[in-house]
């Protein structure tokens, strides 16, 4: 299971990739969730790259970060993976504060809610509260998923599904990368096109806005369904921070407590072109 490779990370450990020598854009607060470490779906050279640009005083890892799904079936750990974790980990030691709230794939590490692993807060659920004083819940969201908590067989059946389906993503995505053509998600663009996936999502999002709403906040984070949103939902404030297997997507809030979702994908096909203006500007 992954808490032993978790556990062999020591503070000494180093990163088979060491961070990158560049400067940060500082949040007030990341939030980032369904990571799916331990799958090959992950995205992890994405988020490496995402991890070693940004910097906040608060991170919450919204559930998902270790798929122990995939992980029961066959054992998956590349070097990427630890490199993932180091990252997280020494952001604990430097002082961000780190909460993790563990979701369906990852369940094995809720019956350490209340406790701190190497300066990582295990929570089931959190209030955040934004630079600008509203109260948002933060959960992972599978809490509301009806498939998930009923039919625990069929959530299954539905994951090796959705396995397939990543690995149909890697291929288009090797091709991509071989033509050197920007990262696309062809599981997020089908999910897109799929009615019944359509309807779902939006009924999700209706559901946890009304659970929040009666709880008394302003808004709610969540991820869970890998699809990044922000709306208001009967006066309520929806965030979903999406996910880094399909759409690579981050949510973040400001200094002065606005809330943005970082598409890190675009975000990095804009530096690449922008290396590319200037190379040619040098070279004029």
């Amino acid at each position: 299971m992954p808490t032993a490779t978790i556990a062999r990370l020591s503070p000494r450990a180093r990163p088979s990739r060491p961070e990158a020598s560049v400067s940060r854009t500082r949040y007030r607060t990341i939030f980032i969730s369904d990571v799916h470490l331990g799958s090959r779906g992950c995205n992890a050279d994405l988020l490496i790259d995402f991890l070693d640009h940004v910097d906040s005083e608060t991170m919450y890892l919204v559930g998902d970060i270790i798929d122990g799904w995939q992980l029961k079936r066959r054992f998956f750990w590349p070097a990427a993976h630890n490199d993932v974790i180091w990252r997280l980990m020494k952001r604990a030691r430097r002082g961000t504060r780190m909460i993790y709230i563990p979701g369906n794939h990852d369940e094995m590490f809720r019956q350490f809610a209340g406790l701190d692993f190497g300066g990582i807060q295990i929570r089931r659920k959190a209030i955040h509260e934004t630079a600008d004083g509203r109260r948002l819940l933060v959960l992972h969201g599978d809490e509301f998923d009806a498939i998930t908590l009923s039919h625990r067989w069929l959530a299954h059946v539905g994951d090796a599904a959705y396995t397939l389906l990543m690995a149909l993503n890697r291929r288009v995505s090797a091709v991509r990368r071989r033509f050197g053509m920007p990262y696309w998600s062809l599981s997020k663009h089908a999910k897109a096109k799929v009615k019944n996936a359509v309807a779902f999502i939006s009924r999700f999002e209706e559901i946890v806005a009304e659970a929040a709403g009666a709880r008394g906040v302003h808004g709610v984070v969540c991820g869970h369904i890998h699809t990044a949103d922000m709306r208001e939902i009967a006066g309520v404030a929806y965030y979903n921070d999406g996910d880094w297997v399909e759409s690579c997507t981050a949510l973040v809030e400001h200094h002065d407590g606005r809330m943005e979702v970082l598409h890190w994908a675009d975000v990095i096909a804009a530096r690449a072109a922008s290396e590319v203006v200037a190379a040619v500007t040098i070279a004029a």
